[in-house]
C-alpha cells in the first residue's frame, strides 16, 4: 500500500504545459489500486486546487466532485491519536506538523511508502519512507 501526498492530487488535474510529465506520472500513479491517503491530503486538495491565485484554479463543484472520486482509495480519518503521534513524530524528526501527520496518517494505514515531492526523497521515518515520484523531471515553473 502506498500513500500518496496532496501535490499527486494536484498535479494529476495541472493544465499547466510546463508539468504535463508530471501529470502524466500522476495520473499513472492514481490509477493503481494500492494506494491510500488522508483526510488532510484532500483538505489541502480542496483548498490548493480552488485557490484564486492558482493559474489553472478549478470550480468548487469541481474539486468536491474530484475529492469524492478519491474516495475510492482507502482514507484515513484526522482522530485524536494521530494528532499525538504527530506531534511526537514532529519533535523526533524536526519538520513541521503537516507533513509529520503525513507520516502518521501513513503509518495509522499500514503504508511503508509515501509518494511526495515535499518530503525529502529517501528518508525514512521510523519504517515509513518517502519517495519522490517527480525526482528528475522538470521543476514547476
Amino acid at each position: 500500500m502506498r500513500f500518496v501526498d496532496t501535490n499527486v492530487l494536484l498535479y494529476a488535474i495541472s493544465r499547466n504545459d510546463e508539468e504535463q510529465a508530471k501529470r502524466e506520472r500522476a495520473g499513472a500513479i492514481l490509477s493503481g489500486r494500492d494506494l491510500a491517503l488522508s483526510v488532510q491530503v484532500l483538505q489541502e486538495f480542496y483548498v490548493q486546487s480552488t485557490r484564486a491565485s492558482r493559474a489553472d484554479a478549478i470550480t468548487h463543484a469541481q474539486a468536491v466532485k474530484l475529492v469524492e472520486s478519491f474516495l475510492r482509495f482507502r482514507v484515513q480519518d484526522i482522530t485524536a491519536s494521530l494528532m499525538h503521534a504527530a506531534l511526537a513524530t514532529r519533535d523526533r524528526f524536526g519538520i513541521s506538523y503537516w507533513d509529520a501527520a503525513i507520516v502518521e496518517a501513513a503509518r495509522a494505514l499500514g503504508c511503508r511508502l509515501v509518494l511526495s515531492e515535499d518530503l525529502n526523497d529517501g528518508q525514512d521515518y521510523a519504517g515509513v519512507r518517502i519517495e519522490n515520484p517527480f525526482a528528475g523531471m522538470k521543476p514547476v515553473g
